[in-house]
């Protein structure tokens, strides 16, 4: 009964985690339409939407998943904090699974591939409830006291994801700053698994079917570079060649300028080459 109970919750909570903020954005579009919306509430949204998004691609998915850099401890914590605020799972559930995702990328057991069909890689698989093993994909992590407590924190971070924009810009805050921005954050990031796995260019040839996809590239902040990122898991920067705008490798580029990171694994230009870049589109590939 407690496994069966437990999985009821996990299902409960997903459907509430999908459904709340598409409710907000429909109701914010409403508001849009009778013109009842500030510039305010945009800013607010962009505002937090830059800075959460950093705490996915910079902390939970280059820095925890990775170990892209090496980071201090304040930064550290204020990545994985900026992370769970996004409202996609604890650091350490996220960073498991995502490390399953890349030990079987595209193969039976990978969490969300669009081999098991394009809605199940982009939302449908956080509703089977089979999160990844921590103690076989996170071992590491379960041994980090300030992952784990920042993990058992996380409905601290929930709660502070929507009472900061209430408390700058009140319900309209609320609305913009938080359902709108979480439902942005969320669709945006599960594109990289659906999109970035179906759509795109794949200049290195990999065992799976990433891809890179600029327009994902843009809103995730650079992880839609995603076959780059594929072909070389442990580089903290996704964007290889100046086109390949990666506003989460500029990010880090700062941050070690500044001294605050370091370690930063990059891609030399031997690897490149060993690796043999290509330019095959998907209609070539």
């Amino acid at each position: 009964m407690t496994r069966e109970r437990n999985d009821f919750v996990h299902k409960v909570a997903i459907i509430a985690l999908v459904t709340i903020p598409l409710a907000g954005v429909l109701l914010a579009m409403r508001l849009l339409w009778q013109r009842v919306v500030d510039w305010s509430d945009i800013a607010l949204m962009v505002g937090l939407y830059i800075p959460i998004s950093l705490g996915i691609t910079i902390g939970f998915h280059r820095y925890l998943t990775h170990r892209g850099f090496r980071a201090n401890p304040v930064v550290k914590a204020t990545l994985l904090i900026l992370g769970s605020m996004a409202v996609e799972g604890s650091a350490v559930s996220w960073a498991a699974n995502h490390r399953k995702h890349h030990a079987l990328a595209d193969q039976e057991g990978d969490p969300h591939s669009p081999a098991d069909g394009f809605f199940h890689s982009h939302v449908g698989w956080l509703f089977e409830g089979q999160m990844a093993d921590q103690m076989v994909y996170a071992r590491d992590l379960r041994e980090d006291r300030m992952v784990m407590m920042i993990s058992h924190l996380f409905p601290l971070w929930m709660a502070l994801t929507l009472l900061v924009p209430f408390a700058i810009g009140g319900w309209t805050g609320l609305l913009w700053g938080g359902l709108v921005r979480i439902f942005l954050t969320h669709h945006v990031t599960w594109s990289v698994n659906s999109v970035c796995h179906t759509f795109g260019s794949r200049p290195f040839t990999t065992k799976d079917r990433s891809r890179n996809q600029w327009v994902v590239g843009l809103l995730a902040l650079g992880e839609g570079w995603h076959n780059n990122h594929h072909a070389f898991p442990r580089s903290a920067l996704h964007g290889l060649r100046w086109w390949q705008f990666d506003l989460s490798g500029l990010t880090i580029r700062a941050l070690e300028r500044i001294r605050l990171i370091g370690n930063v694994q990059r891609v030399s230009p031997a690897q490149l080459t060993a690796r043999g870049e290509r330019t095959i589109l998907d209609a070539a590939a």
